[in-house]
């Protein structure tokens, strides 16, 4: 079986439209129609019932899809087998949001290494959907996010969290931050969601930024007021142009780690996940915090 059939099929199951789907795979419509018509073929059932109000799993497709779910798995797993380095070895493929490759990210890459000495480690940084996605997809492994997407494949743990603090080059106090100069972070929806509650002036501006190092980056080069990362704060801060904004409180991020629900129970995974919780147990300094929901 051609594993692009399998690949429709899920990805009809997730959006249930043929227009759609053949959006997101870069193919045309008839395309993704000849493929559930070649699926349905091999299978020899009908999986999808097709009408006006949309399009709906049959019986034998709802049946047929933990079953899909679970080649696809075991596809891109036979796959990744067969490109590791050297023989014997197993290979690790982690995903980490983007903020979260900090000056402390070496270290952990060092107790996963002491922990797992045997296995071929590959990170690469990323956004929480794409890592959502490549956890379904078996492409990762395990993923380090801010923003988890339900899914029956998908299994998730709170490993802790980070925190956000406002600092500005003109303002001291948030009754003197002016929404001219201020560049609104867009980090994960829940900071979006806490920092609308707590700041509704400043959530309609005109510049935004979706990183603490980029953010950090264009408050050195045009000044003004923005939420970063702690260190990236305190950094800003040591430069002394900048001074965190005192009234202003931190908004804490909750992290994530997110596995393949066959994973869960396993023990080098249990251990990962243990270390994870290790590495983000830290205090806020800077000011008082605000949780973002998660």
């Amino acid at each position: 079986m051609q594993m692009e059939l399998v690949e429709t099929f899920l990805d009809l199951c997730d959006t249930r439209n043929f227009n759609r789907t053949a959006e997101r795979l870069g193919v045309t419509q008839s395309a993704v129609s000849g493929r559930v018509a070649a699926l349905e073929k091999a299978v020899g059932a009908r999986l999808f019932n097709r009408s006006r109000s949309g399009t709906e799993l049959t019986t034998e497709g709802l049946r047929f899809e933990p079953h899909a779910r679970a080649l696809r798995h075991g596809w891109m797993e036979a796959l990744n087998a067969t490109r590791l380095p050297g023989t014997g070895a197993a290979a690790l493929r982690i995903g980490i949001q983007h903020d979260l490759v900090d000056d402390r990210f070496p270290a952990l890459i060092g107790r996963f290494r002491e922990t797992l000495n045997d296995t071929a480690l590959f990170f690469e940084a990323d956004y929480s959907v794409q890592m959502c996605s490549d956890l379904i997809a078996g492409a990762a492994d395990l993923g380090i996010l801010f923003s988890p997407r339900a899914h029956p494949d998908l299994y998730f743990e709170t490993v802790g969290e980070v925190a956000y603090h406002m600092v500005s080059s003109t303002a001291e106090r948030l009754s003197a931050v002016s929404a001219d100069s201020y560049i609104l972070a867009k980090y994960s929806p829940a900071f979006s969601a806490t920092h609308a509650a707590l700041h509704p002036g400043l959530s309609f501006v005109s510049l935004s930024i979706g990183q603490s190092a980029a953010m950090s980056s264009m408050l050195g080069s045009l000044g003004g007021s923005a939420y970063v990362l702690r260190q990236n704060a305190e950094a800003l801060v040591a430069t002394g142009r900048f001074r965190p904004v005192a009234d202003a409180a931190a908004i804490t991020q909750t992290v994530f780690c997110g596995l393949h629900m066959r994973n869960r129970h396993r023990g080098a995974f249990r251990h990962l996940v243990g270390l994870l919780r290790e590495h983000f147990a830290m205090p806020v300094p800077m000011t008082r915090r605000r949780r973002a929901p998660a």
